[in-house]
């Protein structure tokens, strides 16, 4: 089953601001840009590690909606596992823009284990997964700039 036009298209747009940081920190005259028009809360890293936290804890909504779906102990695991994300973002994003950059790579790429696991509970749709993989990919490569570069 392809993954649904309207969830990749919001997907797609939902890396937005994953790119518009990691573009900021790569191009000086964007950043420029961005500080004039928009404020310094939305260059480098800055935006990324906002918005990372705010889709952190979104994607423990979506598990939870998954978890609603099982029954018994299964619904109790995924109920569970579902609020790590957001817990996450909240204990493990802050000290400076490398730590936080670098602790929500691991959340994303802790989230990804999750879908996974959802996904083989057949909780989460069949092409889930293919959508889940392309978003995160994005979305680590961009906080890797703020990191590494």
């Amino acid at each position: 089953m392809p993954i649904p036009r309207s969830a990749l298209t919001l997907g797609l747009a939902g890396l937005i601001p994953f790119v518009w940081g990691a573009l900021t920190l790569l191009v000086p005259s964007l950043a420029d840009f961005g500080l004039e028009v928009l404020g310094p809360r939305f260059v480098g890293p800055y935006v990324q590690l906002s918005y990372g936290t705010v889709i952190l804890a979104f994607m423990s909504g979506v598990l939870w909606g998954f978890a609603a779906r099982a029954g018994g102990a299964r619904a109790a695991t995924g109920y569970a596992l579902s609020v790590i994300p957001a817990l996450w973002a909240f204990f493990m994003v802050g000290g400076g823009p490398v730590s936080a950059g670098m602790n929500l790579i691991f959340g994303f790429l802790g989230l990804l284990i999750l879908d996974a696991q959802f996904a083989r509970w057949g909780l989460a749709p069949d092409w889930w997964m293919r959508l889940r993989l392309l978003l995160t990919a994005v979305v680590v490569a961009c906080l890797s700039v703020g990191v590494f570069l």
